[in-house]
């Protein structure tokens, strides 16, 4: 790709914006920074740029006379495809990408990428461990995990590996992304607000392994009917996954046994040995395992790397006990489906705190999950009479209302009893009351830390 002395627009100041920003500017090309959201502080956005900080930056209102000049359109992942302003740029023929395409583009080397509704970012964390044990400081953790492609593309060399996980919002606006190994967890509904249809998320998830060639290898989840139809379209070479039964060929779950087969039967480990618990996290597990196997990775190494393995920061993240009680975060649960998984992890009586933004998901199997478990839902955000009504069709009548986070996290304290378990794991993104799943868990772990 060649964008020297060519007028590109970027669309989408976040962190990805901001990197794909700097990224072409180091390719010689004219960037412009467009944001819609007018209410934006452009001082602080110049401040994230630093050495760029001289290019035009436009908030607000789109100045259509613009799309003449443009050579280029690089989307951030959370603009949707759809706005009636990109719509326009492609009628005109004006070739329009997202981050993770220009990082491709740029970046070089092997890449190893992970999609699926739940358990990505686990997953893409351990592969990342497991490869940085095999190949040292030249193994890049980039993409919806919270460092851009695009910032880490610049250093990348013909021997790194990047370990990308991929959200459906990246992979809608790929044209030439091939990952070497890829993979696909599970399906369940979310994104719907910007998707629509559950037939849509699904096609964004599986453009991850459209380009993949004999020479790659695909990772799919033996459970999911839609995947093993999927897989009889594919180049590129399929291996399965599987919690409920022995494979032919693939990993899986024999009893507490995790076992790779491909030529020759593996154990890799009991499940007795991992530091992290529940049914999910072990096919997070396998699915690390046999992408690391595939490219090369001595198992040796890998078993050493799957066992010290500790998990992830706000996925069902022990936090602190206070008299008796045991609070956890679990503030990336963002959907019912990842919400379900930290309910099923839990061994005590169980306050929980639920709600935030609304993607237009149902909850009615959420509530079915907490099977005696919960004994008090405290509700919050935009979503929480949403949730309550779903929750009097399940005949679960044990839920509150807060007004604010810190009001829902104080209450459950109140609610608790000694024995009992705090759980922060909303079936809801963060939007409306925080920045993001981070910042939340940041500030129950603070708030709990305090009490």
């Amino acid at each position: 790709m060649e964008t020297a002395g060519k007028k590109v627009l970027v669309f989408g100041s976040g962190k990805s914006g901001i990197g794909s920003v700097k990224l072409l500017k180091k390719h010689g090309a004219d960037v412009i920074l467009y944001d819609g959201n007018e209410k934006l502080d452009e001082k602080k956005i110049r401040e994230s740029l630093k050495e760029e900080e001289k290019i035009k930056i436009i908030l607000g209102r789109f100045p259509e006379e613009l799309l003449e000049e443009l050579s280029l359109v690089v989307l951030s992942p959370g603009v949707p495809t759809d706005l009636p302003v990109i719509e326009r740029m492609r009628r005109e023929r004006l070739p329009v990408i997202g981050e993770v395409e220009l990082a491709y583009e740029y970046g070089k080397g092997s890449v190893l990428a992970i999609t699926g509704t739940n358990g990505k970012t686990t997953t893409t964390t351990l592969l990342g461990e497991i490869m940085k044990a095999y190949k040292g400081s030249d193994v890049f953790v980039v993409g919806n995990i919270g460092n851009p492609y695009t910032a880490a593309a610049e250093e990348m060399t013909e021997a790194s590996v990047a370990v990308a996980e991929m959200s459906s919002f990246q992979l809608e606006s790929i044209i030439t992304f091939k990952p070497h190994v890829s993979a696909i967890l599970n399906y369940t509904p979310d994104h719907l607000d910007r998707h629509h249809t559950m037939e849509a998320y699904i096609a964004a998830k599986e453009n991850i392994a459209r380009n993949q060639t004999k020479e790659d290898f695909c990772v799919l989840n033996y459970e999911e009917e839609i995947m093993r139809e999927f897989a009889k379209n594919l180049k590129c070479q399929v291996l399965y996954f599987s919690s409920q039964r022995k494979l032919e060929k693939g990993i899986y779950l024999d009893g507490d046994d995790i076992i790779y087969r491909n030529q020759e039967e593996v154990l890799v480990c009991s499940t007795k040995e991992l530091q992290i618990l529940g049914t999910h996290n072990y096919e997070n597990v396998m699915v690390a395992v046999c992408m690391a196997a595939v490219y090369g990775v001595p198992m040796e190494m890998i078993r050493n790397t799957v066992k010290a393995f500790k998990g992830v920061e706000h996925r069902i993240e022990y936090v602190t006990e206070k008299k008796g009680v045991v609070y956890y975060n679990d503030s990336k649960g963002t959907n019912p489906d990842a919400a379900i998984k930290a309910i099923q992890a839990m061994n005590r009586p169980t306050v929980l705190l639920g709600g935030g933004y609304d993607k237009k998901s149902e909850y009615t199997q959420w509530i079915k999950s907490f099977d005696g478990k919960v004994t008090k839902l405290i509700l919050m955000g935009e979503t929480k009479e949403k949730i309550a009504a779903d929750a009097l069709k399940c005949g679960f009548t044990d839920y509150v209302y807060a007004d604010t986070f810190e009001e829902a996290v104080h209450m459950a304290a109140e609610y608790a009893r000694p024995g009992d378990a705090v759980l922060l794991s909303p079936a809801c993104a963060s939007w409306g009351m925080f920045p993001n799943y981070e910042v939340r868990g940041e500030k129950f772990k603070e708030i709990v830390n305090s009490l």
